[in-house]
């Protein structure tokens, strides 16, 4: 992690129709960071996500990746910008084969990229082993696996993780976690996770920030969590 300043959100607001749902969110992550975006179900967490990569509409504020503005581009735009986005629930194609997945991931954003399909395996050695299977046929930390290696190939700066536990036997979660932080380790990376699961969080944060009814509330670390108090009081555990 450096002290570079990679993505500023600054009174951030969002949501669907005329309600908002994010409400004045800023927060700084660094260059390298891997911050975890925690919270109650329907607190504002997932629309978070949404807005920063472009899926959602600002109603206001600022959102600024390497200092530039962004909150008025497309989803296509930030993503050729270097932000990759997992969503709840993958987002993958079930019908389409691993190596299929995979190819696709070096086309987010809409332009071919330079990819690494190598050092993807050197992170996930099975997807490597199983690019004929048809993904939807995949366990679920098989499914996880792919869906950060297809946002893996097109080289972004920063991957947004939604939800990376669903679906996850509880034995691969803090492999994934471990994953998630040997990337930053040693790509660089900088990872925002939205995520409930107290082994994954500890396995990967650097630090917690706590959402509630879509506005900022607290900033804790992933250890303040071993708690049960604190663990209740923010993930209703």
């Amino acid at each position: 992690m450096t002290d570079k300043t990679l993505l500023s959100i600054t009174d951030l607001r969002s949501g669907y129709g005329r309600v908002d749902i994010v409400n004045g969110v800023s927060f700084d992550v660094k260059q390298g960071e891997i911050v975890a975006v925690i919270g109650r179900n329907g607190v504002g967490k997932s629309t978070l996500m949404k807005t920063i990569i472009g899926e959602v509409s600002t109603f206001g504020g600022k959102i600024t990746l390497n200092g530039e503005h962004i909150q008025k581009l497309p989803e296509a735009t930030r993503a050729q910008k270097g932000i990759g986005y997992v969503p709840q629930g993958r987002g993958l194609f079930n019908s389409l084969t691993v190596g299929e997945n995979l190819r696709l991931g070096n086309l987010v954003g809409g332009k071919p990229k330079q990819t690494n399909y190598e050092r993807v395996y050197e992170f996930f050695p099975v997807l490597k082993e199983r690019l004929s299977q048809i993904a939807g046929t995949m366990s679920g930390g098989q499914q996880q696996q792919l869906a950060i290696g297809r946002i893996l190939i097109g080289n972004p700066k920063i991957i947004l993780l939604d939800e990376p536990s669903e679906g996850i036997q509880p034995n691969i979660v803090q492999a994934i976690g471990q994953i998630i932080r040997r990337i930053r380790d040693e790509e660089g990376l900088t990872v925002i996770i939205v995520e409930q699961n107290l082994d994954l969080i500890q396995a990967s944060a650097d630090r917690c920030i706590v959402i509630d009814k879509g506005v900022i509330v607290d900033e804790i670390s992933p250890e303040a969590l071993a708690d049960p108090k604190v663990a209740k009081k923010y993930l209703a555990i």
